[in-house]
């Protein structure tokens, strides 16, 4: 098993990343210890200046191929630099309608860690551009999954609503982004609770939103239902080549790296055991095994019936889709697949819920 994991850790370091030989080598532990080994690998940063430090960054980590700003909430096309220079950068003017300014957006907000703080404040992987317009629509609120009836004019895709995020026990409105955009924010989440575990513990109780987030921890950081809503979009929005090149341009700036874009394994690394062990979830009862399996099949048992099965592999490619399983004897049998290390997402009851697989 050990093998296995450092061939697949070497695997997505070649693949993800252009990563430094060697910045991970401390990296060998599992579950929280691993956590706190990335900690004292990253947190060690450059501060950078909120302003110029990250307009000018913005140039080399947020731009599209066709020389536009990449920003996070519209289909904007936005020039860098000042309104003097030509450029759409906030000035403090307009912003009133999409498309006339774009600002600096945070992702995790500010108003969680108490507001301008550094190194938190100016941390560019919290940070990213955003058309004015939107950044201001949504504000503090908590990213998560809106029902899907209701619809939003302007951006790229992301709408305002009530949660329904399975097992969300808060009644406040969220902010669901576009789909392109969720594993970056994910990630975003699990690199702030492992580059500022030393603080986190204490963010809790400083903004109601954050509070439906975080669970007063330095090791699991977020409240279960949450944890288990990033994770899906961790999964089901794998790295991307725009993720790997602002890893690699903020490093070149700020000195460190988010590991959860070089080594997305990390995240169940980390947290694997607190994913599987909620016990709320009506999917929690489904099993599946032989896990790991020997010899090409697995087989999940449920009592409920599912509306849908994706086994999709570390790269974020789903290898199988079955909608709506025909159960036998309350057993669904997978055949013939072939080794590899993979995620089993299973949909139902409006909840979901992802199981780590091996085939040896």
């Amino acid at each position: 098993m050990k093998k296995y994991l450092y061939l697949l850790l070497l695997f997505n370091s070649v693949l993800y990343s252009q990563e430094p030989q060697g910045y991970y080598d401390n990296a060998t532990g599992t579950g929280y210890t691993l956590k706190t080994q990335l900690y004292t690998i990253i947190a060690p940063h450059t501060t950078l200046v909120y302003g110029a430090g990250l307009w000018n960054l913005f140039t080399t980590s947020d731009v599209r191929p066709d020389n536009y700003v990449w920003e996070i909430y519209s289909n904007c096309n936005f020039i860098f630099g000042t309104v003097a220079s030509g450029g759409n950068q906030d000035d403090g003017t307009l912003g009133t309608i999409e498309c006339q300014r774009f600002n600096k957006e945070h992702t995790f907000p500010k108003s969680w860690f108490g507001g301008q703080i550094y190194p938190m404040y100016s941390d560019a992987f919290i940070v990213m551009p955003s058309d004015k317009k939107d950044n201001g629509l949504r504000g503090s609120l908590v990213y998560a999954n809106v029902n899907a009836t209701v619809t939003n004019p302007i951006g790229n895709g992301w709408r305002i609503g009530s949660c329904v995020t399975p097992n969300y026990s808060y009644n406040l409105d969220v902010f669901e982004p576009a789909d392109q955009f969720k594993g970056d924010f994910a990630r975003n989440y699990f690199y702030v609770a492992t580059c500022y575990e030393n603080q986190i513990a204490g963010w809790q109780n400083i903004d109601p939103n954050g509070n439906t987030v975080l669970d007063g921890t330095s090791d699991k950081v977020f409240e279960q239902w949450y944890l288990e809503m990033l994770y899906s979009w961790h999964v089901n929005d794998p790295v991307s080549s725009k993720e790997t090149t602002r890893n690699n341009a903020i490093f070149a700036v700020q000195g460190n790296r988010n590991p959860f874009v070089d080594h997305p394994e990390y995240v169940d690394m980390i947290w694997g055991d607190a994913l599987r062990t909620a016990t709320y979830s009506t999917l929690s009862k489904v099993r599946v095994y032989p896990n790991p399996s020997t010899d090409g099949t697995l087989t999940l048992s449920s009592e409920q019936a599912l509306d849908e099965i994706e086994l999709i592999t570390v790269n974020g490619q789903i290898l199988q889709k079955i909608e709506h399983p025909v159960f036998q004897n309350n057993t669904y049998t997978f055949n013939n697949l072939p080794k590899g290390f993979y995620f089993l997402q299973l949909k139902g009851a409006k909840e979901t819920l992802t199981k780590k697989v091996i085939l040896n």
